[in-house]
């Protein structure tokens, strides 16, 4: 599989399966922390709220999210997800596509100043 898991700045991912045109994560946001504003060329991602308040920002629209509730981010879509309460906050992400490499990821806006070659940088997008 790779690598299993990564601690990131707001938080972690937790690589639960992989295989041919999919990937599936358990995505734990700190709270006060939010991803990346990102954008990705060859796969969707529906995310599903285990624990906590999920605000989500798909291509300009916030939706929120709670436990047992599911989020569809469709191939190419503006998307960032944000822990804005005060508990850890998990997800559980089932990425399709033909890619689901980590390094499909363009990223658009960044709190902790992380960039990549297609697009960091370009334009915010803060959850409010």
């Amino acid at each position: 599989m790779g690598e299993d898991w990564e601690q990131r700045p707001w938080g972690s991912w937790h690589v639960i399966d992989v295989g041919a045109g999919y990937k599936v994560k358990r995505i734990h946001v700190d709270p006060g922390q939010q991803l990346s504003y990102q954008t990705h060329a060859h796969r969707s991602e529906h995310w599903v709220v285990i624990f906590g308040m999920a605000t989500c920002l798909i291509d300009g629209v916030t939706v929120v999210a709670g436990p047992g509730h599911s989020v569809d981010v469709a191939q190419g879509a503006k998307h960032r997800i944000a822990n804005l309460g005060s508990e850890e906050l998990v997800i559980i992400e089932v990425q399709r596509g033909g890619y689901t490499g980590e390094d499909d990821i363009c990223r658009l806006d960044d709190d902790y100043g992380r960039q990549d070659a297609a697009g960091a940088g370009a334009g915010g997008a803060a959850l409010q």
